[in-house]
């Protein structure tokens, strides 16, 4: 007996078979001839921002000055506006409370000013060419020199930066050894001025803008002039002769009604603006700040973080080598040593940092070991305290 098969049912599942052979096969071809064993996704993410990288390093640089010509805008326009109506609210309500107000507001802006000034103007600190380094832990691939530890390249300046923590395009400056307590401090006193503003401004937020308070009085007492017409913004209507009756357009801005309109736009500008600062810039302060109280930089953050991944994997733990605890760690990054106190940074002060950034104590230095300097010996003793 002769036995047929009908092909024809099996086609879909032998044309999936041959679909799924191909496919297997082009893929395997493609991998086999752009394998790459130094290929992982660090090094796929790294080239898919090289155009990014490009362009931060080629025109960083370029833009700096105009943000720091927006720092300085936007910063001089809302001390402007805080005099133009918040010093004459306050006096007018209690010229006893606004001595005080008056006294705590210029600290905070010289502090800010100042901390500014030195963030932009104070270089983050450079290796000494043609020096020996004795403390050098690797050679840089673009400067082609050593570098000491904590040391890192800065695309943007094209230089090797002592204990590196970014390049910051606001202060058209790389921030570093010798400038990264003026770059830290500007952000919290600039934070503290946000919110002291938004302490005394919430009154004339909630007057001027909320329950129209000035705006409704100061229209009571303007006298409108010609006939007795109410005034709107699409035109009034006047009678022109007994029984006629036309609408003409008029104007309804004088110059009490265009102070009152640019008043409220500059209060609604200051609350934005204020309201903008504290979340992006309050983030980015407290993010610092536990940067700081691990001892360790913004660069370093993500090498250790790494380290401790790695270690993970043999079940050890990786130990920061600058991390003194979180006391001493502010103490060294502030500078407060040598007998400084906190005036020192409550008021302005251009005290030097501790130490040259060439050679860095660790937790697992001698204490005997060797000082290049007085403020070495100060951090040793801080430390060992």
């Amino acid at each position: 007996m002769v036995r047929v098969n009908w092909t024809f049912f099996s086609l879909p599942q032998r044309l999936r078979k041959w679909v799924t052979w191909n496919y297997l096969d082009l893929t395997l071809t493609v991998r086999s001839l752009t394998y790459n064993h130094f290929m992982n996704s660090s090094y796929a993410s790294d080239v898919v921002l090289e155009p990014m990288i490009w362009f931060v390093d080629n025109f960083t640089k370029f833009l700096g000055p105009f943000f720091v010509a927006c720092v300085l805008a936007l910063t001089s326009s809302v001390v402007a506006i805080l005099y133009w109506i918040g010093l004459p609210y306050w006096w007018e309500k209690s010229p006893i409370a606004t001595v005080p107000i008056l006294i705590v507001g210029h600290w905070i802006l010289i502090n800010i000013s100042f901390t500014y000034y030195m963030g932009v103007v104070t270089p983050p600190g450079y290796p000494p060419e043609g020096s020996l380094i004795t403390e050098a832990v690797s050679i840089c691939k673009k400067c082609i020199a050593p570098k000491p530890p904590r040391t890192h390249h800065c695309s943007v300046c094209n230089k090797c930066v002592l204990k590196m923590d970014h390049h910051c395009p606001w202060l058209n400056n790389c921030v570093g050894h010798l400038n990264h307590r003026y770059f830290y401090t500007y952000m919290a006193w600039m934070c503290i001025g946000v919110i002291f503003v938004i302490i005394f401004g919430l009154e004339i937020l909630y007057k001027e803008i909320i329950s129209g308070y000035f705006y409704d009085e100061e229209l009571e007492e303007l006298e409108l002039e010609g006939h007795p017409v109410r005034i709107n913004t699409s035109g009034a209507i006047i009678p022109i002769t007994e029984g006629e009756w036309a609408v003409t357009e008029t104007s309804n801005s004088s110059p009490a009604l265009d102070e009152i309109a640019w008043r409220r736009r500059s209060i609604v500008y200051v609350a934005l603006l204020c309201t903008g600062v504290i979340f992006a810039l309050g983030a980015l302060t407290i993010w610092h700040g536990k940067l700081i109280s691990r001892g360790e930089t913004s660069i370093e953050a993500n090498i250790n973080k790494k380290e401790r991944e790695r270690l993970a994997k043999y079940k050890k733990t990786y130990i920061n080598p600058y991390d003194f605890g979180r006391w001493k760690n502010w103490m060294l990054f502030l500078g407060l040593t040598n007998g400084r106190g906190w005036r020192y940074i409550l008021f302005p002060s251009v005290h030097p940092p501790v130490g040259t950034g060439l050679r860095w104590k660790t937790v697992h230095s001698d204490s005997d070991g060797e000082s290049d300097d007085e403020d070495y010996n100060t951090l040793h003793s801080c430390v060992s305290s």
